[in-house]
C-alpha cells in the first residue's frame, strides 16, 4: 500500500516536457532586434534618407545619368572594401590595400603598355602580384607574430615606394580608350543581360534555399524557416531589376558593376556557404576556442590576407581602368580609408567575427552617395570628409551596441 501511494505522488510530481514554440522568421528577427542585432537595416534606413534628402537638394541625384556615375564610381574602392571584410572578420586590419592597389594595377600598365604584354595576362599577374604581397603578409603575422596593425602600416610605406620605382620617371603611365584594360570600367551592355541575371539569380536563389533546407531535414538538422532567406532573394532580385531598368534609360548596365557585384556573390557564397567561411567567422569570434576545435588558426588567417590584397589589387586594375591611367597617386588618397569605411558602415564588425559580403556593397553605396550628393551640391572635400566621418562614427557605435546586447543575451 505503501509503495503504490510513493509511486502515484512520484507520477502526480513528474514534470511534462512540451516543446518550445516554433519560432517563426518574424519572431527572431524582432528577437534579433531587441537585443541590438539590427542586421543591415540601419544602413538600409540611412541610403534611403541620404538619397532623399540629396534629390530634394537636387533633382539630378537619382536620374538614371547620375546612378550610373555612381556605380561606377564605386566599383573599385568596392572590391577593395570586399577584401577587408575578409581581414576584419577574422579581427585584425589591413592598413596596406590601398598601396597593394597602386603598385599591381602600376606594373599591370608598365607590363602592357611599356613592354607589350597581352592586357589578359597583364591583369591576371597583377592580380597574382597582389596575392604574393597578401601572402607574404600572412606569412610574416602568423610566424612571427607581428601585429597586423603595425605589419601592414610598413606594407602602405614600402609598397608606396615599390610603386614609384615601379612607374620611374614616367610619373604617369596612360592606358588606350579602346583597349582591354580600360573596357573593363568603361563598357555598357546592353539591359537584357540584366534582366537574364535577375531571372537567374531569383531561380538560383529559390533552389539554393529549398536544397539547403531538403538536405539539413535529411540529416536530421534543424531546419530554419525558409522565409527570411526567400524574402532577403526577393529584395535582392527587385533591386537588381530596378537597377537594370533604371540604368537601361541611360547607356546601359556598367560592365565594372556586375563585375563588383559578382564578386560579391561569390564571396557570399564563399563566407555562408562552405567550410572555410565557417572556419573564418569561427577564428574571428574565438580563435583560442577554434584552435582547440581542430582548426589551422595560422592557415586560415594567411588565406584571409591573401585574398585580401588579391583583391585590392583587382580594384586597383578597375581603378586604372576607369581613369585610362596609373600615377604615382594610384591607390592613394582616400582610396583605403574609404575602403575600410564601407566594409565597417556596411556592417562587418571591427571586433571580428561577424560581417558579410554584402556589407562592402551597403557601405560603399553609402560613402558614394554621400560623396557624389556632395559633388553636386558643389561643397568642398572637407564637407565630404566630415560627413563620411560621421557615417563611420555612427556605424561603430552601432557595431558597439549590437555587441553589448548580443553578450548581455548570450548568444
Amino acid at each position: 500500500m505503501t509503495t503504490n501511494t510513493t509511486t502515484d505522488r512520484a507520477e502526480r510530481t513528474v514534470v511534462r516536457y512540451e516543446a518550445p514554440p516554433e519560432r517563426t522568421w518574424v519572431r527572431d528577427r524582432v528577437q534579433r532586434l531587441r537585443t541590438g542585432d539590427f542586421g543591415p537595416l540601419p544602413v538600409i534606413l540611412g541610403l534611403v534618407v541620404i538619397s532623399l534628402v540629396f534629390q530634394i537638394a537636387n533633382g539630378r541625384f537619382l536620374s538614371p545619368q547620375n546612378l550610373s556615375n555612381l556605380s561606377l564610381q564605386i566599383a573599385s574602392t568596392g572590391v577593395i572594401a570586399l577584401g577587408i571584410v575578409f581581414v576584419l572578420i577574422i579581427g585584425e586590419i589591413d592598413l596596406s590595400a590601398g598601396s597593394v592597389s597602386g603598385i599591381t594595377s602600376s606594373a599591370m600598365v608598365v607590363l602592357s603598355i611599356n613592354h607589350g604584354w597581352p592586357p589578359v595576362l597583364a591583369i591576371v599577374l597583377a592580380v597574382v602580384f597582389g596575392a604574393a604581397i597578401g601572402l607574404f603578409h600572412g606569412f610574416i603575422f602568423t610566424k612571427l607574430g607581428v601585429p597586423s596593425f603595425v605589419l601592414t602600416l610598413g606594407g602602405l610605406l614600402a609598397w608606396q615606394g615599390g610603386q614609384l620605382l615601379v612607374l620611374g620617371n614616367q610619373g604617369t603611365i596612360n592606358i588606350p580608350y579602346d583597349g582591354a584594360i580600360a573596357s573593363l570600367a568603361n563598357t555598357m551592355l546592353p539591359a537584357w543581360i540584366g534582366y537574364v541575371i535577375t531571372v537567374v539569380y531569383a531561380l538560383a536563389a529559390a533552389a539554393t534555399t529549398f536544397l539547403t533546407a531538403t538536405r539539413r531535414r535529411e540529416r536530421g538538422l534543424t531546419v530554419r524557416p525558409l522565409t527570411g532567406s526567400l524574402v532577403r532573394a526577393g529584395v535582392i532580385t527587385v533591386v537588381i531589376l530596378a537597377a537594370t531598368t533604371i540604368f537601361a534609360q541611360w547607356h546601359g548596365v556598367p560592365l565594372s558593376l556586375l563585375i563588383f557585384v559578382g564578386l560579391v556573390v561569390l564571396v557570399d557564397v564563399l563566407l555562408r556557404g562552405t567550410t572555410f567561411g565557417r572556419k573564418l567567422f569561427a577564428v574571428g569570434g574565438n580563435a583560442e576556442a577554434a584552435r582547440r576545435s581542430g582548426i589551422q588558426v595560422g592557415t586560415v588567417k594567411v588565406v584571409a590576407f591573401t585574398i585580401a590584397s588579391s583583391l585590392a589589387a583587382f580594384g586597383g586594375v578597375l581603378a586604372a581602368s576607369r581613369l585610362f591611367a596609373v600615377n604615382q597617386a594610384s591607390g592613394g588618397s582616400d582610396i583605403l580609408l574609404n575602403a575600410i569605411a564601407a566594409a565597417v558602415i556596411g556592417g562587418t564588425s571591427l571586433f571580428g567575427g561577424r560581417g558579410t559580403a554584402y556589407s562592402a556593397l551597403l557601405g560603399m553605396l553609402v560613402i558614394g552617395a554621400v560623396s557624389n550628393g556632395m559633388d553636386l551640391l558643389n561643397q568642398t572635400s572637407a564637407v565630404k570628409y566630415v560627413i563620411t566621418g560621421a557615417v563611420l562614427v555612427a556605424a561603430v557605435v552601432i557595431d558597439s551596441l549590437a555587441r553589448r546586447g548580443r553578450t548581455a543575451s548570450g548568444r
